[in-house]
């Protein structure tokens, strides 16, 4: 095996193509270095210079060999520095989980937030339910979950990202975008209700159910995703209750209402990460986070 000290003398002297002036770059005689030189031809069984009386070349296998070299010694070089920038959480990797109806408002600004505040750490991302981040949470799959509430406390830390209120969305042309007011439950007994899943999408289901209690709407088809939702709404197929950042996705044929009685910030969004957790890149990020959010 060859060691580092190796591979700077043999680099020293294959940039200068000179014994003596390699030896007085690395302050050092010319004999040890010359021993160097021939303990790392050993250790690799290739030579690497032609000697003769008009000087030093290098062979083919050095011409090769030297890129190699340079690169492990910058490697070398720049690993202690990675090490404490990582310990300090300045650079690393973090896995994020996300929910869908996240992307419509704050995934995309706080992604940019990230990056601007710490550019050398990596991001992953997972689209996943709730339920489904909170179980990669405890897991170790990912580190930090954008999720709905419920969630263990004595687990898991939070930070809430933002409240919104739910609008009733509502294809384009339908009687009650004409009324020219907020809507309340009254309104809504009659119409065809596009509703959340209880199980895929159980946080908006119980957070309607509990505005508007089993009997008052009438439900005519179940899914668990937000923008299935509003495609069927855009095809006529009935009217649905989504958080307001829903409003950008820009869907033809939709139109939004605003509603009476179902709270003024009903939905919320928390960052969420288990407190046992040991990756320094975490805590930056919520640093981060909490910048954004004051």
């Amino acid at each position: 095996m060859y060691s580092l000290d190796q591979l700077r003398g043999f680099v020293a002297v294959a940039e200068e193509l000179h014994f003596g002036r390699a030896a007085e770059r690395l302050r050092m005689t010319q004999p040890p270095l010359s021993r160097q030189i021939q303990k790392l031809e050993k250790a690799i069984a290739v030579q690497l210079f032609e000697r003769d009386s008009r000087g030093v070349t290098l062979t083919a296998a050095g011409n090769a060999f030297l890129g190699e070299a340079q690169r492990l010694l910058a490697l070398a070089e720049s690993a202690p520095d990675l090490a404490r920038r990582i310990s300090k959480g300045s650079a690393g990797s973090i896995r994020i989980g996300f929910t869908a109806a996240s992307t419509f408002g704050i995934l995309g600004a706080l992604l940019n937030e990230i990056s601007s505040e710490l550019p050398e750490v990596d991001i992953e991302l997972r689209e996943m339910v709730t339920r489904e981040q909170i179980d990669a949470l405890r897991d170790g799959d990912i580190d930090l979950g954008l999720a709905r509430p419920p969630f263990d406390q004595e687990v898991f830390g939070s930070r809430l990202l933002y409240r919104e209120p739910l609008v009733a969305a509502v294809p384009e042309g339908h009687h009650l975008a004409a009324t020219g007011r907020p809507l309340t439950i009254e309104d809504l007994k009659s119409e065809a209700l596009i509703m959340h899943s209880p199980t895929q999408a159980k946080y908006f289901y119980d957070l309607i159910v509990r505005l508007a209690p089993s009997g008052q709407l009438h439900y005519v088809h179940t899914v668990a995703q937000i923008l299935t939702m509003v495609s069927l709404v855009a095809a006529h197929r009935g009217i649905a209750l989504v958080p307001h950042s829903t409003t950008a996705l820009g869907i033809d044929g939709v139109q939004y209402c605003d509603l009476d009685g179902f709270g003024s910030d009903a939905v919320e969004l928390f960052a969420i990460w288990l407190k046992a957790s040991k990756n320094p890149a975490l805590h930056r990020v919520l640093d981060a986070i909490t910048e954004r959010i004051h």
